[in-house]
């Protein structure tokens, strides 16, 4: 793709700033059916969130602002201007990259949401591993009775995707591609959250997060505990043991890295939390709801071990 004029780059500064909603208005007031649904639906049982002083979650700012199939009021022309000059030069592509929120006051049923918007930035022209695009950055103030609650700043790309050598669909991965570097299983994202978890997998160990305040233990590694708020914690290692709670199995195209198809499991642990990993050394059309699996951990190249689960600990073979 030809490199942009710097006419164009400015056209799409000339939006940061421009309104894309003014004046929105909530379709729902703050209300408890949202409140029960969302805490059930995120398994968050915080006593905060129900009963006769309930707050809503401060990560719903944007939920009570979302406008459904139809739409708000109030939205300019200024959003769909710069998708238009972002499509019209070739960068169709959209991904949500991040969302970023603040929140100033909690949220109570019967609270009536009001809310603005505004194109925050339009990043020069970069080049990620999707392809070459701009980021568009969006800012919205969410007002409760017409004071400011929160702010909720949204990030997509806008990108032309990069052109990628296609594999034939017919064609199988071979013993090459599986020790080339550009064809290794992606590695995970290790952040200060989850680094003492991957530390652990490092030693053939799998560690649950326990809270410091209300001991409850709790899978995947967050922050701070969903149930009471304390961000304190320790680790217990799991004891391996777990049973099959839901699974699916994976038919997509085959590229180096993986070999369709194959079993993802959701595995409870005995220790009562749920993990997501790959059920192997049996035929992926015989993993069952309810099998019993034994934590193992697999290497899959130099760099990259991953606890997986083998039925009842025993057998032969690999999969994942």
């Amino acid at each position: 793709m030809a490199v942009p004029s710097p006419a164009y780059e400015e056209q799409l500064k000339a939006y940061e700033g421009r309104a894309a909603t003014v004046a929105g208005v909530g379709k729902d007031p703050v209300n408890e059916p949202m409140i029960r649904h969302w805490c059930e639906a995120m398994g968050d049982t915080n006593p905060a969130y129900a009963g006769p002083d309930a707050m809503a979650p401060p990560t719903m700012l944007q939920v009570w602002t979302m406008g459904g199939l139809s739409g708000h009021t109030g939205r300019s022309e200024a959003y769909d201007e710069l998708f238009a000059l972002l499509d019209g030069a070739g960068y169709t592509s959209v991904v949500a990259t991040d969302c970023e929120q603040e929140y100033l006051r909690p949220l109570r049923p019967g609270d009536e949401i009001t809310f603005d918007a505004l194109i925050e930035s339009v990043s020069g022209r970069k080049t990620t591993k999707l392809g070459t695009g701009y980021f568009v950055t969006t800012r919205m103030d969410v007002r409760a009775g017409g004071e400011l609650a929160g702010t909720h700043r949204f990030r997509i790309l806008k990108y032309a995707p990069a052109q990628r050598k296609q594999r034939k669909r017919t064609e199988q991965p071979s013993p090459k591609d599986r020790t080339n570097p550009k064809s290794r299983r992606p590695r995970p994202v290790i952040n200060r959250d989850n680094a003492g978890f991957w530390e652990g997998v490092a030693r053939h160990q799998l560690l649950i997060q326990r809270c410091a305040g209300c001991r409850v233990l709790r899978f995947p590694w967050l922050p701070g505990c969903n149930a009471c708020g304390c961000l304190e914690w320790d680790t217990v290692e799991a004891s391996g043991d777990g049973t099959v709670y839901s699974y699916v199995v994976m038919h997509h195209p085959p590229f180096p890295a993986f070999d369709p198809p194959y079993a993802v499991g959701l595995v409870e642990l005995s220790e009562g939390v749920r993990m997501v990993s790959n059920v192997v050394g049996v035929p992926y059309d015989k993993v069952r709801i309810g099998m019993p699996v034994r934590l193992e951990f697999q290497r899959y190249d130099e760099e990259l071990e991953l606890p997986v689960f083998r039925p009842g600990g025993t057998g032969e073979g690999g999969g994942g």
